[in-house]
This record gives structure tokens, sequence and C-alpha cells, in this order.
């Protein structure tokens, strides 16, 4: 059963959730995750204490709104919109990532906040 979360990203707030898979439990149980997001297209990504490998289901091509996590940097990718590695409007990753959630909301709201200082993801509230 999904997890119901929030993400905050520079004062806007979007509803989202996470998998039922073994990488998006155990994202689940580092929550709330705070960090200074990198910007790479319309996608933001940051590091943290998380080792996992790719889970089968890991994909490149992912869609928008989808959260990611990205086993070589051991980081969580938010993607929004086209990515430099991209050929047209759908976001491609670096690499592969496990696909550990998804913005319930429009993503394409964050393309408003490109160069982002600080986002938070937490357990849904009520």
């Amino acid at each position: 059963m999904p997890l119901p979360i929030q993400i905050e990203v520079d004062g806007i707030r979007l509803r989202a959730e996470l998998n039922d898979t073994p990488c998006a439990r155990a994202v689940a149980q580092r929550l709330p995750i705070e960090a200074e997001p990198d910007t790479w297209g319309d996608e933001f990504h940051f590091g943290i204490e998380l080792s996992h490998p790719l889970e089968k289901g890991a994909a490149e091509e992912v869609e928008i709104g989808e959260i990611g996590y990205w086993p070589p940097g051991q980081a969580i990718a938010i993607f929004f919109g086209p990515t430099p590695a991209s050929s047209g409007s759908t976001p491609v990753a670096a690499s592969p990532v496990n696909r550990i959630g998804r913005i319930l909301d429009d993503a394409t709201s964050l393309r408003s906040i490109r160069g982002a200082r600080s986002i938070r993801i937490s357990r849904a509230e009520g």
C-alpha cells in the first residue's frame, strides 16, 4: 500500500506517495528528509544516507512526477520535465533509477522554482 507523503520545495507543497517496494520503504524510514537540491534540467536531486541496489523495474526513462532513487549517487531524484538526457518531453535519468514514488499534484509547478534552495519530504499530515 502506498505511503502518503508531502514534498515542500521553496514554499510549494505537493501531495505525493511512496510505493510499496523495498527501496521506497527504506527511504520512508529516513523521513523527514531535508536537503538543498541540485537541478539538472527539470529534475531536482539530492543525496541521502542510503545504499540500495537497483530493483526490478528500474528505468532510465520515467514519467513526469515520478520520484526515483539513483543508486550510483545515493540520491533521490524528482522528475518534473525533460532532463539534459531527454530527446523529447519525457524525463530521462542519467542512469537507471528505482521508481520509489510519484507526485499526485501537478509536478510541472516545480519548473517555476528551478534553483530551489530547500526541499523537505515528510509523511503526509492527517
